[in-house]
Protein backbone atom coordinates (compact mmCIF):
# COMPACT_ATOMS: atom_id res chain seq x y z
CA UNK A 1 0.00 0.00 0.00
CA UNK A 2 1.28 3.47 -0.87
CA UNK A 3 0.88 6.84 0.78
CA UNK A 4 -2.78 7.56 1.58
CA UNK A 5 -4.48 10.76 2.77
CA UNK A 6 -7.88 10.86 4.45
CA UNK A 7 -10.10 13.19 6.42
CA UNK A 8 -12.95 12.55 8.85
CA UNK A 9 -14.59 15.74 7.49
CA UNK A 10 -15.93 14.18 4.26
CA UNK A 11 -15.83 11.01 2.19
CA UNK A 12 -13.58 10.79 -0.88
CA UNK A 13 -15.23 12.09 -4.05
CA UNK A 14 -18.13 13.55 -2.06
CA UNK A 15 -19.19 17.11 -1.19
CA UNK A 16 -16.91 19.12 1.07
CA UNK A 17 -19.04 20.56 3.92
CA UNK A 18 -19.77 24.31 3.80
CA UNK A 19 -17.71 24.81 6.99
CA UNK A 20 -14.52 24.19 4.98
CA UNK A 21 -15.44 26.63 2.16
CA UNK A 22 -14.69 30.35 1.91
CA UNK A 23 -18.44 31.00 2.12
CA UNK A 24 -18.60 29.03 5.38
CA UNK A 25 -16.04 28.96 8.16
CA UNK A 26 -13.02 28.82 5.81
CA UNK A 27 -11.48 26.27 8.17
CA UNK A 28 -9.04 23.67 6.88
CA UNK A 29 -10.26 20.10 7.48
CA UNK A 30 -8.40 17.64 9.66
CA UNK A 31 -6.08 15.59 7.44
CA UNK A 32 -4.34 12.30 8.17
CA UNK A 33 -1.86 10.27 6.14
CA UNK A 34 -0.08 6.94 6.38
CA UNK A 35 2.01 4.55 4.32
CA UNK A 36 5.04 6.73 3.62
CA UNK A 37 8.42 5.17 2.75
CA UNK A 38 10.86 4.64 5.63
CA UNK A 39 13.32 7.18 4.17
CA UNK A 40 10.78 10.06 4.35
CA UNK A 41 12.38 13.19 5.85
CA UNK A 42 9.39 15.59 5.61
CA UNK A 43 5.97 16.10 4.04
CA UNK A 44 4.36 18.75 1.86
CA UNK A 45 0.67 19.28 1.23
CA UNK A 46 -1.06 21.04 -1.67
CA UNK A 47 -4.79 21.61 -2.21
CA UNK A 48 -5.81 22.53 -5.75
CA UNK A 49 -8.85 22.90 -7.99
CA UNK A 50 -8.15 21.89 -11.61
CA UNK A 51 -11.71 22.89 -12.64
CA UNK A 52 -11.17 26.63 -12.10
CA UNK A 53 -12.08 28.76 -15.15
CA UNK A 54 -8.51 30.00 -15.66
CA UNK A 55 -6.83 26.66 -15.00
CA UNK A 56 -5.62 24.96 -11.84
CA UNK A 57 -6.15 27.14 -8.76
CA UNK A 58 -4.16 26.38 -5.60
CA UNK A 59 -5.96 26.90 -2.27
CA UNK A 60 -3.25 25.87 0.18
CA UNK A 61 0.35 24.70 0.34
CA UNK A 62 2.07 23.62 3.54
CA UNK A 63 5.60 22.27 3.64
CA UNK A 64 8.50 21.33 5.89
CA UNK A 65 6.04 19.21 7.88
CA UNK A 66 8.16 16.88 10.06
CA UNK A 67 8.48 13.24 9.02
CA UNK A 68 6.98 12.07 12.32
CA UNK A 69 3.76 14.07 11.71
CA UNK A 70 0.87 12.07 10.28
CA UNK A 71 -1.97 14.47 10.95
CA UNK A 72 -2.92 18.11 10.73
CA UNK A 73 -5.80 19.04 13.03
CA UNK A 74 -8.84 20.93 11.81
CA UNK A 75 -7.95 24.58 11.41
CA UNK A 76 -4.19 23.96 11.05
CA UNK A 77 -4.11 25.88 7.78
CA UNK A 78 -6.37 28.61 9.06
CA UNK A 79 -4.36 29.86 12.02
CA UNK A 80 -0.84 30.84 12.94
CA UNK A 81 1.06 28.13 14.76
CA UNK A 82 -0.52 24.82 15.67
CA UNK A 83 0.48 23.24 18.95
CA UNK A 84 2.98 20.47 18.32
CA UNK A 85 3.14 20.92 14.53
CA UNK A 86 5.92 22.77 12.75
CA UNK A 87 5.12 23.69 9.15
CA UNK A 88 5.47 26.56 6.73
CA UNK A 89 2.76 27.82 4.40
CA UNK A 90 3.10 29.36 0.96
CA UNK A 91 0.92 31.98 -0.72
CA UNK A 92 -2.14 30.44 -2.32
CA UNK A 93 -3.67 31.74 -5.54
CA UNK A 94 -5.85 34.16 -3.53
CA UNK A 95 -2.53 35.70 -2.37
CA UNK A 96 -2.89 34.45 1.23
CA UNK A 97 -0.40 32.41 3.25
CA UNK A 98 -3.08 30.16 4.73
CA UNK A 99 -5.83 27.78 3.72
CA UNK A 100 -8.66 29.24 1.68
CA UNK A 101 -11.45 26.78 1.04
CA UNK A 102 -13.56 26.14 -2.03
CA UNK A 103 -15.26 29.12 -3.65
CA UNK A 104 -15.96 28.27 -7.29
CA UNK A 105 -17.88 30.78 -9.41
CA UNK A 106 -21.64 30.51 -8.83
CA UNK A 107 -23.27 28.35 -11.47
CA UNK A 108 -19.93 26.96 -12.70
CA UNK A 109 -20.84 23.42 -11.73
CA UNK A 110 -19.09 20.92 -9.51
CA UNK A 111 -15.38 21.51 -8.86
CA UNK A 112 -12.98 18.81 -7.68
CA UNK A 113 -10.57 19.72 -4.89
CA UNK A 114 -7.43 17.59 -4.77
CA UNK A 115 -5.80 17.24 -1.34
CA UNK A 116 -2.29 15.98 -2.16
CA UNK A 117 0.36 14.90 0.34
CA UNK A 118 3.98 14.30 -0.67
CA UNK A 119 6.54 12.24 1.26
CA UNK A 120 9.88 13.95 0.62
CA UNK A 121 13.52 12.89 0.75
CA UNK A 122 14.64 16.22 2.28
CA UNK A 123 13.86 17.74 5.72
CA UNK A 124 13.25 21.20 4.21
CA UNK A 125 12.30 22.39 0.74
CA UNK A 126 14.60 24.93 -0.88
CA UNK A 127 12.01 27.66 -1.54
CA UNK A 128 11.87 31.31 -0.55
CA UNK A 129 9.93 32.34 2.56
CA UNK A 130 7.43 34.27 0.40
CA UNK A 131 6.99 31.56 -2.21
CA UNK A 132 3.76 30.63 -3.97
CA UNK A 133 1.93 27.31 -3.71
CA UNK A 134 3.05 26.51 -7.26
CA UNK A 135 6.71 26.86 -6.13
CA UNK A 136 6.11 24.40 -3.30
CA UNK A 137 4.51 21.92 -5.69
CA UNK A 138 7.43 22.18 -8.13
CA UNK A 139 10.04 21.80 -5.37
CA UNK A 140 8.14 18.92 -3.75
CA UNK A 141 7.82 17.00 -7.01
CA UNK A 142 11.61 17.08 -7.39
CA UNK A 143 11.99 15.33 -4.00
CA UNK A 144 8.91 13.08 -3.90
CA UNK A 145 9.29 9.52 -2.63
CA UNK A 146 5.53 8.88 -2.60
CA UNK A 147 2.31 10.83 -3.12
CA UNK A 148 -1.22 10.37 -1.84
CA UNK A 149 -4.37 12.15 -2.98
CA UNK A 150 -7.95 12.55 -1.85
CA UNK A 151 -10.61 14.46 -3.81
CA UNK A 152 -13.62 16.33 -2.48
CA UNK A 153 -16.24 18.22 -4.49
CA UNK A 154 -17.95 21.57 -4.10
CA UNK A 155 -20.37 23.72 -6.12
CA UNK A 156 -22.12 27.07 -5.54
Amino acid sequence: MGLAITTPAFTANQKIPERFSRDGGNVSPQLEWRGEPAETRSFALVVEDPDAPQGTFRHWAAYDIPAQAHRLPEGAGSQKGVAGIRMTTAKNDFGNSHYDGPQPPAGHGVHHYHFRVFALDVPKLDVSTDCAAEDVLEAAQAHTLAEGEMVGTFAR
